[in-house]
Formats: structure tokens, sequence, C-alpha cells
């Protein structure tokens, strides 16, 4: 039995499109937390406080996933989290324990509850309760893109082939239950209120050993100022990083216009990859055994709104392209310097289990100014909307381009963030 989840604890931002927990049997379980990779089982503090401050700012409380793939779970109890809440995707996997990579939607009374499992590791954004039915399904789609599950779970009304709905109830009796605990800072606070303490205290001892032996102070001369003429003013050179699209748009509108890409499969035409950036998406077909009029009724009938379509001369090729309409832009300001920056990155994809490709860039603008950055590549089989919880959290994010292959289900990402 499926109750509705109780958010009276709390103040919790009624605007937001997911919730926090949800109720099965009278037992409430904490979802939608953020998940990490753990290294140090035996003390996993150190881990998780370092998430805590920089992967999800502000995280309180945590929880472990033991096993082969152990893991830790983070979340901040001002979103309706409480200590001592059982975890919910934490019990779901070790129900399913024998399907090491499953992908699941289970529709619950306060929302649809998406749970994504793959090789043993919940996903970063693998334990989410969405608000609206439509949020749920895309998400279970695009990871449908992904090959080799070994369960597909999904609401029996949504139609969708190969899928099971197992009772979720009689799931959550056979897993495991963990518990969110405090995240400890009190050491490291202490530590750093005492180190603080102590180096004020220094200062303040040196600067009064240091007056003993000052010098009177020297006469003060004042020169004659030469006669300035004034030069015309140059007007500031806008810096790269203060007019950028809002990432987190262009990248799930990059992900929405690929769908309605991808769902296009007129007989006899074969689609090629799907590329987007801030101007838009766009693939072609290639004629196997089609014809013409096949492809042309296949755009028509799609009702995708295309910026530009067309067909080659000889007839065996289709183009067409969608546009991700007007983002309004911020200012991103670099943060770190590129060392930093690096190493920041390095550590985030380790963290995850993902390879990535690091290049150092220099700019000098005509105005002499110097632009520093770090370019990044990757591919990985996980979409857009995925990653832009992940990588709008490195303030100076500008993604250049994001690819999209059909036969292989796998993404290509390509950007840079700016350093001082």
């Amino acid at each position: 039995m499926v109750e509705d989840v109780n958010t009276s604890n709390g103040v919790i931002d009624t605007n937001r499109t997911w919730g926090s927990s949800i109720y099965v049997d009278g037992i409430e379980y904490a979802t939608s937390l953020f998940w990490q990779s753990l290294q140090n089982q035996e003390n996993p503090q150190p881990e998780v406080i370092e998430s805590s401050q920089g992967v999800l700012e502000g995280a309180d409380l945590f929880c472990i996933k033991k096993g082969k793939t152990p893991q830790f779970g983070i979340c901040v109890s001002s979103d309706g989290y409480k200590q001592s809440e059982y975890v919910g995707a934490v019990t779901i996997a070790t129900a399913l324990a024998d399907q090491p990579s499953f992908v699941a939607v289970f529709k619950v009374n306060n929302g649809w509850w998406y749970v994504c499992v793959r090789d043993d590791v919940i996903l970063a954004n693998g334990d989410m309760l969405y608000l609206s039915e439509e949020d749920a399904k895309k998400q279970f789609m695009s990871m449908l893109m992904v090959p080799d599950w070994r369960l597909k779970i999904a609401p029996p009304e949504w139609g969708i082939e190969d899928t099971l709905y197992p009772d979720i109830a009689d799931l959550m009796q056979r897993g495991n239950r963990v518990k969110l605990q405090k995240i400890n800072t009190k050491g490291k606070t202490f530590y750093l209120i005492a180190g603080a303490v102590a180096f004020v205290a220094l200062f303040v001892v040196y600067k009064l050993f240091m007056m003993l032996f000052e010098a009177p102070p020297a006469p003060v001369v004042v020169p004659i100022q030469p006669k300035v003429i004034k030069q015309a003013e140059v007007p500031p050179e806008p810096k790269p990083w203060e007019n950028l699209p809002l990432q987190n748009v262009y990248m799930q509108r990059c992900h929405d216009a690929t769908l309605e890409l991808v769902k296009i499969m007129p007989p006899g035409w074969k689609i090629g990859g799907i590329d987007c950036n801030i101007g838009g998406a766009s693939t072609s077909w290639s004629r196997v055994i089609g014809r013409i009029s096949i492809i042309d009724q296949a755009l028509t009938a799609s009702g995708v709104n295309f910026s530009a379509r067309s067909i080659s001369g000889d007839g065996n090729t289709a183009m067409a392209a969608v546009s991700l309409g007007s983002i309004d832009t911020e200012a991103s300001e670099p943060t770190k310097s590129m060392v930093d920056l690096k190493n920041n990155l390095n550590d985030f994809f380790q963290s995850i289990g993902q390879d990535v490709t690091l290049t150092d860039y220099t700019y000098t603008s005509p105005q002499q100014n110097v632009y520093r950055s770090v370019k990044f590549k990757f591919t990985s089989g996980y979409n857009p909307r995925i990653w832009s919880g992940l990588l709008t959290k490195f303030s100076g994010l500008e993604m250049n381009s994001i690819k999209y292959n059909p036969e292989t289900g796998v993404w290509d990402y390509e950007g840079a963030i700016y350093a001082l």
C-alpha cells in the first residue's frame, strides 16, 4: 500500500518539480538523494563532508550503501529530509540485487519515483521522485536509449514493450533498510576556528614587535603633478563569461530537440548522428531503399516545427534542423585558477567513474586581455538532462557541442569552464 507523503516538517519549496519522500506500507522512505561512489567504507566522513561542501553544497544528511560497489547519498534537511528516515533507493536496489542493471518508474500517490541502477551503482541522478508524470516518462524513455538493461519497470498504462511492474510494497519488504545520518563537521570546524584564532594572535604579536623598531615617519614631499593630456576613453571590453546562455536550459533543450529528431524513422531511410549547439539541433537521413515521398511524408507527419529542412539534388539525403528557441543569458564568473579548476574537474569525474579529456586554453583579446579556460570532452551513455545538474555546478561553464549517435545510444559532450 502506498500512502501520501507528509511534508509538514520544514519549509519546502512548493514550486519545485520533485519530492523528497514517499510512504510504502506505513513506512516513510527518503527519495531524490544525490549519489556518489565511496572509497573508504571504514571512514566515510571525509568524502561525505567534501561532497557536502562542493558537489551538493549545504548537504547535512547522508547514508551509506554497502556492497561490492559502496556508495553514499547526500541531501539537505531543509528540503524535507529527516534524520533516521529510511532511504528508498538502497532498499529497492538491494531488493533487486539479482538485477545489477535496471531502470524503473513506480507510480506512487504523490508522484512517480524514478530509480536507475547500472552495474550495481545508483546513478548520480538515478533516484528522483518526479511530481509530473511527463517528466518521469521523459527521463525513463531517455534511459531506454542505453542498451543492456536487465530489467525495465514502468506503469502498465504507459504501454512500453518489455517492461514489468512488480508490486513496490513486496520489493520494499525484501530490501535492506538504512537510515539518514547527520554529517559530522564539528571536528573540522573546530580545527578551522582554532587555526584562524592562532593566526590572528601571531599577527597581533608580530605587529606589536615591529612597532618597537619602527623609524620616525619621513617628511611628506608633495611632487608637482605634470600636466596630463586626457586621452579618449576606450569602452571596457565585455568578458566572455558575462553574457552566457543559461547552460541548464541549453542542455535540456538539446536533449528535447534530439528526442524529437530521433523518433522520425521513415521506412527505407537511415538516420545519422544528431548535432546540437546553441543554434539548434540538426541531423540527416540517408536513403537505403526508400523514396523521397516517404521521407517527405515522415517529416511532415512528425509534427515537429523544423527551422529548416531539405532534400539533396540526387534524392539520397534529407536534412532537418530544430531551433532551441530564445534562451536567457547570465553572467557566470570564474571562481578558480587553472590548476585548482583542473584538480576539481578531475576529482569530480573520478568520483562518478567518468573518463574525461581536459585541455588548457588561453585566449588574448584585441584589447590584450588574457582569458583562460579548461576545455573538456567526454563520451557518456547519459543524456544532457542528467549532466545538466552536474556540470552547471561549475561557475563559468560554456557548453559548445552535444552530439548523439542513435545507433549506439552514446552522447559526446564538449565545452569549457573559464578560470581566473
